[in-house]
């Protein structure tokens, strides 16, 4: 071994009695000479992963050879190395696993020394393996990261995850050495060590409040230590050391050695060394969701929030200490709330629900049984207790929610006293008086909020001045830095959230700044969130513009974010329009001494908003030193909104005492006005320099509270409950913030209050009017909105809604103001809960702890999941239907087709109307007035719901809505009870048909305008829409057809009777959709029948949709949506995927137009569309209470990823699987596959998942050709293409027919034999059918002709042959087959016939023949596909055979009443006519003659051959036809001839010539629908019916 030893410093700290923890800077030879010399060994194993690796491992091998080699004795031992891949799931055992094989491959045995060099996976993993390899091996900790060295290598914890959680398998193995090398950070991403500073925050906050307050005030210094490389090694010894490096070490040695001392007493973790636990028993629940995206670090910066914050609950810790642990997390640029957007932008931030955090939390090493224990803050640098403290589910709960509930209730505390926090509005003006000022001040009772946060922040960045905490953190010392200030690093903006008044005071301090030649950038930027880009800046941006300060806009006109350029503020004269807001006022004053000239301030543009705030400016200003005067005019000695400010440098006053929050006040107070009690606030009363102060007097006075109030309290005792008294008018100017807590006060009084004043409150964190009034309108309390304010009309407490979610915009102010108004209603949820954060953060708790009112936590995640998949909101289905729309649409119409077809009523309102008053409605207009006619339409809306409530569809005049109290009976309706649907018809339409109608009252003004006046109320009050567009029926047949299908499928499923779902979508079975990439497919609408064949529903994608009045819109209206849906109805009926696919996801649609994407999304449930594709990085919000809505329609919850990076067996596709799991009936999952052993980890995922017992169908699919396996192999909806069609809607996609044909090569769709038994049978046309539809669809299937001579063994060895597919069976074995088969239907039964043999599997496995009769469904397709639904009163049946009862079967099953039979002979006729008891058969002697009151029949069928049917009254051979079977006139009517040959019937010819109404359907027509069902009965796929039917045809006209 070398004798020469490389010179190198470190700090020792001992653990466990044992220096074993070694501290410095460029360690590795130490290292090196430390191991080999004093742990002796055969063999050393370093063990990293490959990102250590490539900076250090090739360091680490040329030391530890080096020292080898230098040996001049003894056996040389071995130095091995083994690098393993990096992040969490090498946390494993399968990579204990590889670890140890390579151990025992290397033929390492009890004396090996391992080294684990990298982060905290390795050194927990390689920990584990040393603790457990040969029983226990030596082992040393070389950590590279941070968080590694201040944490996870202290203490002997070594661990490995499981699909459970973290570090559940483990042991607890000291190493022999912790080597900490500082200088492996300077190669740590920023991140990165922002990740350890958690831990080291965590220390300090649980020991050492001297250490919190360095790394509180000192975190710039800290963050540059490890951002200047060292040179030539410089650290290793102390004389080459930097002041940077040694702060540095310091910061982790400090921290370690607090682990270290806390472990020496407890090291097996029993009581004290819980404690730095702090932070993990939340960070750890968190971590188990977002990791590997979030840190470890991050997660516990937002547990050790969440952690303090139960602690601020549960009354032991103070706002202050909370304040300044989220103050010292963010300075370190770690996230402190489950909102930070590098959490919430994450897809699995969704699953952060408090339900699953609790659960997670419920395995935690800490734990006693099901009893949960945190470690508990008592202040910064101590703990409630030396150990872990139990905490009820109940406190965590409401920690973690974000909503919660006050339960009603008396407050327990009453009379209350206590002090609200620190004003906004002086905190923020203190904090920028004395940054900018000389000197130093103590500033008491600041407000610890975001606001204040924001602002200091900014003020450290601009290096404008340096905070210190004092007094436990209930000072702050602020030393100002005399007006200088810096440009902020290039990349670094000043981010504001949503601090309005930070915003607005900021933009002329950054005017301030100088350039200077160490500025890395040219301008400082400052910008907020969402809602502060929206916010105003405008009048202020161009008052300092027009001084000369060079201000850019850098988004939108008016807003954030601005460039400010660091020139100063020259002064002089400046103009400001100050009627929005008081704010730019105060902004420009603060900054005024420091212009370069004495400034005068002219205000402009009207009346000045808020006179007081501007004058609480002037008085502070006085306090730090300047003299603010306001002009007056000479004459009538009125002040001028004119203001002179001198140069001058402020100066800092010693101590400034802050005054307590008047607006904040306000909402106790309200407390005890609202619910009888009385509450004092301390440090608020006359002598206050806010004009909030006010409330008590001018506004809680007059509405009947009593109010004493000296300079420094004020108090107020509200009258009994219920008694608070309207004010008829009040101007709130003075006091704008306090209007939201007159409002909810106003809510309840008697009468109507106004509120004036107010107008600057649209444009604060919300338009706060607009808010107030939506949402107390939830409560069904009325406003109007005025100009500059509204007018609230009380109602009694009693009669307000209970139960009501208040949406609060994210401000403060609404969520307290309606926390009032829940303090009486019970069951409101006030959702956004931390909003408060900006004023009052601990507001929940005080409302708790000293006001004495319950508050329990809401977790909305869990509350709209009762709505999800499995719980969504379920109506009746008999509910009876209400019709909605403009007269002319196409009510009645619709109606009776839609009662028709559910077998109910149709009611028209108008028609009850007339009969009840016996007068015309037209009429009663003229006699009465529309007011009239109104309040007595609604009266009859009351009478049909009531005495009509099930079973009835209901269609009610265009003019329903006109009343507010009829649109408020349908939309409750809708909402509660049953479906409201607005029937939509191109008003173009309705014009034409209403100039010729004449039954109803004329308008009286055009009829466009009364649509556009009802178009929203229509929209407001439905659930769903139909469209009818009468003009669409004028295109091809198969439209007009589709017209009555349509309506009978959209009404069944809205009442969710019968809904249209794919019912392939079952396991074991196939079933895919076609997606269409149409921009409109109107020109594709022939083609639609040819492109879905082999489809089970069709896709459309919404997001392709371009309408050619707007070929430039990335987003298609609804209107247009709407009618492309409708077309495609006309054309299939087939389930419809309604897809807005986004850009990020593989589509077309804006990726941020969420508000876009869910009225889409809305408008797919009131179209009745039955599957909804649903991205699930859409906001949770929207997606639950759009799943609320569902109904009958069912949702794919999707996730796509396009990089190829994706891979099935990672924590990234598990955790999209259940998010998806949750939000969906079926899931989607697509990804890209880079080879073919992607499709087999793609077809492991799925196996896995689908043997779970909750699994649900899931479409997981790989894109590009590689992924063409993938989709081969997906059994459920698998997207398909089409050659017709103009593109593929993604890269691999395939045709149905292609997925057969590979179905079949891969061994997974045998070829099947299926027969027609019968004789003489050689020239039926099911061969040509059949074959033809398993040819066009890809099938490999064949059917053939069976022709013997009886049912033999032939046909037995057919039947029971393993390749049987199915059979025809025609005449003469229709009865003679039936003993060969296991089960028959009903139809077969009854009909006493099987034509159709489907082989069917057993529940056992095992094959059942099933014999069908699918006769009486050709017939039933032929008089449906012809015939509207509805009830039919007479049918005749020619014949007696056994075709004649499957003709009475079908027109039974159709709900015919009366079926006429004829037959010569008139005793088979009864002995038929005796089978079908029940069913409505009456012989007749004689065609063409009716029983006397019964309508003539409406559908004839006949069974007997063309050769027994005759025209000729002469031909006495044959069945006589006369034209008086004809006679029913009244609609169209429909002829069957069972006979193939001739192709025109006697019958058929006949009825041409008699009628137009008559369809007549040849026999070779209900050969193909009865085909169409056989097909589809054995291979479960819809018959290609278009093409089939045009070769069956060619073929028969060719052969006839």
């Amino acid at each position: 071994m070398s004798s020469v030893l490389t010179p190198t410093d470190v700090l020792k700290v001992s653990i466990l009695g044992k220096e074993s923890i070694h501290c410095g800077f460029h360690l590795i030879p130490y290292i090196a000479q430390a191991v080999l010399g004093t742990l002796l060994s055969s063999t050393y194993v370093l063990i990293t992963d490959t990102n250590v690796a490539k900076f250090h491992l090739e360091e680490f091998e040329k030391e530890f050879t080096g020292v080898i080699n230098a040996q001049t004795t003894g056996t040389k031992p071995r130095f091995l190395s083994y690098v393993i891949p990096p992040g969490e799931m090498s946390k494993s055992r399968e990579g204990k696993a590889e670890i140890e094989d390579f151990l025992l491959m290397k033929k390492c045995t009890r004396d090996t020394v391992i080294l684990a060099m990298g982060g905290g996976v390795i050194g927990d993993l390689v920990g584990f393996v040393a603790a457990t390899f040969m029983r226990g091996v030596r082992f040393v900790q070389i950590p590279t990261t941070l968080l590694a060295m201040v944490d996870s290598s202290v203490g002997g914890k070594t661990a490995i995850d499981t699909p459970h959680g973290k570090n559940l398998i483990g042991a607890f193995w000291q190493p022999e050495y912790i080597f900490i090398d500082a200088a492996f950070l300077e190669t740590l991403p920023p991140r990165e060590f922002s990740n350890g500073m958690a831990e080291v925050v965590k220390t300090a906050a649980i020991w050492n409040e001297a250490e919190f307050i360095s790394l509180e005030s000192r975190s710039a210094e800290i963050f540059a230590a490890i951002q200047t490389p060292s040179q030539n090694k410089a650290g290793r010894t102390k004389n080459t050391r930097s002041s940077a490096q040694e702060l540095l070490l310091s910061v982790i040695v400090g921290s370690i050695s607090v682990k270290a001392h806390i472990v020496t007493i407890d090291e097996r973790e029993t009581g004290l060394r819980n404690l730095v636990n702090f932070g993990h028993s939340i960070g750890h629940a968190i971590e188990a969701v977002v990791t590997p995206t979030i840190l470890h670090g991050e997660c516990v910066s937002v547990g050790m929030i969440l952690e303090a914050e139960i602690s601020r609950q549960m009354g032991i810790l103070g706002q202050v200490g909370v304040g300044r642990l989220s103050r010292c997390l963010k300075a370190y640029n770690l996230p402190i709330s489950l909102s930070d957007p590098k959490i919430a932008s994450l897809s699995s931030a969704k699953l952060l629900t408090v339900e699953k955090l609790l659960d997670i939390m419920r395995i935690d090493k800490k734990n006693s049984g099901p009893e949960k224990k945190i470690v508990i803050l008592s202040k910064i640098g101590a703990t409630y207790e030396p150990k872990a403290t139990v905490v009820p589910d109940a406190i965590i709960t409401k920690t973690l929610s974000e909503a919660c509930t006050v339960v009603v209730g008396v407050p327990r505390n009453n009379p209350v006293v206590m002090a609200t926090p620190g004003s906004k509005s002086i905190s923020n003006r203190a904090l920028v008086l004395s940054a900018l000022a000389k000197g130093t001040c103590k500033l008491r009772n600041l407000l610890h909020s975001d606001d204040t946060q924001v602002m200091m922040s900014a003020l450290l960045e601009l290096k404008g001045a340096s905070f210190a905490w004092e007094d436990g953190g209930e000072t702050l010392v602020v030393t100002g830095g005399g007006g200088s200030l810096s440009v902020p690093p290039k990349g670094k903006e000043l981010y504001l959230g949503n601090a309005g008044t930070a915003a607005r005071f900021l933009t002329t301090v950054c005017t301030l700044v100088q350039s200077s030649t160490h500025d890395t950038a040219p301008t400082t930027v400052i910008t907020g969130n969402a809602r502060m880009k929206q916010r105003p800046i405008g009048p202020l941006v161009t008052a300092l513009q027009g001084n000369g300060s060079n201000i850019d806009y850098l988004e939108s006109q008016g807003c954030l974010p601005l460039s400010i350029a660091p020139n100063g503020l020259r002064g002089s004269h400046i103009q400001l329009a100050a009627s929005v807001s008081s704010q730019y006022v105060s902004s420009i004053l603060l900054c005024a001494p420091y212009a370069a000239e004495p400034v005068t301030l002219e205000l402009t543009g009207g009346q000045v908003i808020s006179q007081p705030y501007i004058d609480m400016t002037i008085a502070m200003m006085k306090t730090f030193g300047v003299m603010v005067t306001r002009r007056a005019d000479p004459s009538s000695g009125q002040p001028l909104d004119i203001y002179d400010i001198p140069q001058r440098v402020y100066v800092n006053p010693e101590v400034y005492d802050i005054e307590s929050d008047a607006s904040s006040a306000t909402y106790p107070l309200a407390i005890a006005a609202i619910t009888g009690t009385t509450c004092t606030i301390q440090n608020i009363g006359t002598g206050s320099l806010q004009g909030d102060a006010r409330f008590a007097k001018e506004v809680l006075e007059k509405m009947g509270c009593e109010v004493k109030q000296t300079e420094t309290e004020t108090t107020v005792t509200g009258p009994p409950k219920g008694g608070l008294k309207a004010i008829d008018e009040i101007d709130m100017e003075t006091m704008t913030d306090a209007f939201l807590t007159a409002t909810a006060l106003a809510a309840v009084a008697n009468g109507k209050t106004r509120i004036l004043g107010i107008a600057n409150q649209r444009v604060k964190e919300c338009n706060r009017i607009k808010a107030m009034m939506d949402q107390l309108a939830k409560f069904g309390v009325k406003t109007i909105e005025l100009d500059d304010g509204l007018e609230v009309f009380g109602n009694p407490i009693e009669e307000l809604k209970p139960g009501v979610s208040v949406h609060c915009y994210d401000d403060h102010r609404v969520a307290m103001a309606f926390s009032v108004l829940g303090s009486i209603v019970d069951g409101t949820i006030i959702e956004e809960k931390r909003c408060v954060e900006k004023t009052w953060p601990n507001w929940w708790d005080d409302l708790e702890n000293k006001i004495g009112l319950s508050v329990k936590g809401v977790d909305l995640a869990s509350l709209h999941s009762e709505a999800s998949t499995s719980n969504t909101k379920s109506l009746d289905s008999s509910a009876s239907v209400i019709l909605i729309g403009m007269r002319g649409s196409g009510k009645t119409y619709v109606g009776d087709l839609a009662a028709a077809a559910l077998g109910w009523t149709c009611l028209d309102a108008d028609a009850y109307f007339e009969e009840k008053h016996q007068i015309g409605v037209r009429q009663f207009v003229q006699e009465k007035g529309w007011e009239a006619f109104r309040e007595a339409e609604t009266a009859i809306l009351d009478e049909l719901l009531t005495q009509n409530s099930t079973g009835h569809v209901l269609s009610l005049g265009g003019g329903i809505v006109e009343t507010s109290a009829a649109r408020e009976k349908l939309k409750g309706y809708a909402t509660k009870t049953g479906p409201v649907v607005h029937i939509v018809r191109d008003i173009e339409e309705v014009v034409e048909y209403l100039g010729v109608e004449t039954a109803r009252p004329a308008y009286g003004e055009p009829i466009t305008d009364v649509f556009k006046r009802r178009e929203p109320w229509f929209k407001e009050c439905c659930s769903h829409q139909f469209i009818n567009h009468v003009a669409a029926l004028q295109g091809p047949s198969d439209a007009k057809d589709g017209t009555a299908n349509e309506i009978a499928r959209f009404f069944k499923h809205v009442t969710g009777q019968g809904p249209n779902l794919a019912t392939n979508l079952t396991p074991g079975r196939r079933s895919y959709f076609l997606s269409l990439t149409y921009p409109d497919i109107t020109p594709a609408l022939p083609q639609i029948p040819e492109l879905v064949e082999g489809s089970d529903a069709v896709e459309l994608r919404v997001d392709l949709l371009r309408s050619a009045k707007d070929p430039e819109a990335t987003i298609p209206s609804l209107s247009y949506v709407a009618d492309q849906v409708a077309l495609l109805r006309k054309v299939t009926s087939l389930p419809i995927v309604f897809t807005v696919r986004t850009k990020s996801q593989g589509g077309a649609f804006p990726d941020t137009a969420h508000k876009e994407a869910f009225e889409l999304l809305n408008l797919a449930l009131q179209l009745a569309v039955e599957y909804i594709d649903l991205e699930i990085t859409l906001p949770e919000k929207d997606i639950f209470n759009l799943i609320s809505k569902k109904g009958s329609s069912q949702i794919i919850a999707s996730w796509h990823d396009w990089s190829g990076n994706m891979k099935w067996n990672s924590p990234v596709v598990e955790e999209k699987y259940h998010i998806a799991h949750k939000y969906g009936d079926i899931v989607k999952i697509v990804g890209k596959a880079n080879g073919i052993q992607d499709n087999f980890a793609l077809y492991d995922f799925v196996n896995k998942v689908s043997k779970r017992a909750d699994a649900k169908p899931i479409i997981a699919i790989n894109m590009g050709l590689e992924g063409q396996m993938s989709r081969i192999l997906n059994s459920t909806f698998s997207p398909i293409t089409h050659p017709l069609l103009p593109f593929k809607a993604a890269p691999g996609q395939l045709s149905f027919k292609q997925i057969q044909q590979a179905l079949h090569l891969l061994g997974l769709l045998p070829s099947r034999r299926f027969y027609l038994f019968g004789t003489p049978i050689a020239h039926s046309m099911s061969p040509t059918l059949h074959n033809t539809a398993f040819e066009t669809l890809g099938l490999p299937h064949k059917y053939e002709l069976l022709e013997t001579p009886s049912v033999n063994d032939d046909i037995k060895q057919a039947i029971s042959a393993v390749d049987f597919g199915g059979a025809s069976v025609t005449i003469p074995y229709k009865l003679d087959v039936i003993p060969l088969l296991d089960e028959l239907s009903p139809a077969a039964q009854i009909i006493g016939a099987v034509n159709t043999i489907v082989p069917r599997t057993g529940p056992d496995g095992s094959r059942i023949l099933y014999g069908d009769n699918t006769d009486w469904l050709g017939i039933r397709e032929s008089i449906s596909v012809n015939l509207p639904a509805g009830s039919i009163e007479s049918a005749l049946v020619i014949g007696a055979g056994g075709t004649a009862r499957a003709a009475i079967y079908a027109l039974h099953a159709i709900g015919v009443k009366h079926v006429y039979l004829f037959n010569r002979t008139t005793s088979k006729a009864e002995e038929l006519a005796d089978a079908f008891p029940g069913y409505g058969v009456q012989v007749v002697s004689q065609i063409g003659t009716w029983p006397a009151g019964i309508t003539p029949p409406r559908i004839i069928v006949s069974t007997v051959p063309a050769s027994a049917t005759s025209a000729n009254s002469s031909d006495k051979a044959g069945i006589t036809l006369s034209e008086s079977l004809f006679s029913y006139q009244d609609g169209p009517a429909v002829v069957i001839d069972m006979a193939y040959k001739p192709a025109e019937t006697p019958l058929l010819k006949l009825a041409k010539t008699v009628s137009q109404n008559w369809v007549v359907v040849p026999g070779l027509e209900v050969l193909l629908q009865q085909g169409y069902v056989q097909f589809e009965l054995w291979t479960g796929r819809s018959c290609p019916r278009r093409v089939v039917a045009g070769v069956v045809r060619e073929r028969y006209h060719r052969e006839v």
